[in-house]
């Protein structure tokens, strides 16, 4: 999932990741678990992306793709380019790998909160007057303290802007076995190899709720009726609820 912004509305991209401890093996077979105590090698992964990041910047430099404005408009030319690349190349990047405090679904339901929200909601928003816009915000460097924060009304639209997407481009994406061309068959394998329940699969009636119906995107009888609300007919309305001067 791709993350652009921070609290002080800066221009701040980074992706979560979410990895499963475990997997399918390349037959479909088994279900291969990670060791216990074990997830990842943090500096093989931080080579890793190093060599893909740098790899794809050169592909999009010999394309053309890249600009370069200001103090960075000497890029242009392929032998500084290529200076810069040598040198961050070698330095040995930053990789961070940590349990989650909460557990898994604690890590979810943080992440569930930035998937389709804008930069700042408006509850953060203090006031607007004077040509200038407020907003509350958290400083994490200081013990994560509550601020405000003043910023000219252009400034404050330039790092809203910064966060919208271009058309068409997807925040979220899913690979292995939650690929969307595979996924449904894949994780009813999963589920066959772990043990584990397929609601989506349940015949309608199983459950005890009698009155629960299957959710369209989940699949999952989740969904409760609580009643049916008809709006009233044109002719139902008195004139003064017609009457939109």
């Amino acid at each position: 999932m791709l993350h652009t912004w921070g609290q002080n509305l800066h221009h701040h991209p980074h992706v979560h990741c979410v990895v499963p401890g475990g997997g399918l093996s390349s037959d479909g077979e088994r279900w291969v678990l990670c060791s216990r105590g074990f997830f990842l090698p943090v500096r093989v992964l931080s080579a890793l992306f190093r060599g893909k990041f740098l790899a794809g910047l050169q592909h999009a430099f010999a394309q053309g793709r890249l600009t370069f404005q200001r103090s960075l408009s000497p890029l242009v030319e392929p032998a500084t380019f290529r200076a810069l690349i040598d040198r961050v190349g070698a330095r040995r990047w930053v990789v961070y790998a940590k349990r989650p405090f909460g557990g898994p679904e604690q890590v979810l339901k943080y992440l569930a909160r930035s998937t389709h929200r804008v930069a700042i909601s408006n509850r953060r928003l203090v006031s607007l007057g004077r040509g200038e816009a407020h907003f509350r915000w958290k400083d994490y460097r200081n013990g994560r303290r509550q601020r405000t924060m003043a910023l000219t009304a252009v400034e404050f639209i330039r790092r809203r802007l910064q966060h919208v997407l271009p058309r068409c481009f997807p925040r979220i994406r899913h690979c292995s076995f939650l690929a969307n061309r595979c996924r449904k068959a894949k994780l009813n394998r999963c589920r066959e190899l772990l043990h584990a329940v397929n609601h989506a699969s349940e015949p309608k009636g199983t459950t005890s709720e009698t009155n629960a119906a299957t959710c369209p995107s989940c699949g999952q009888r989740t969904l409760y009726r609580a009643g049916k609300v008809t709006p009233p007919s044109m002719r139902e309305r008195s004139p003064a609820a017609l009457d939109t001067s």
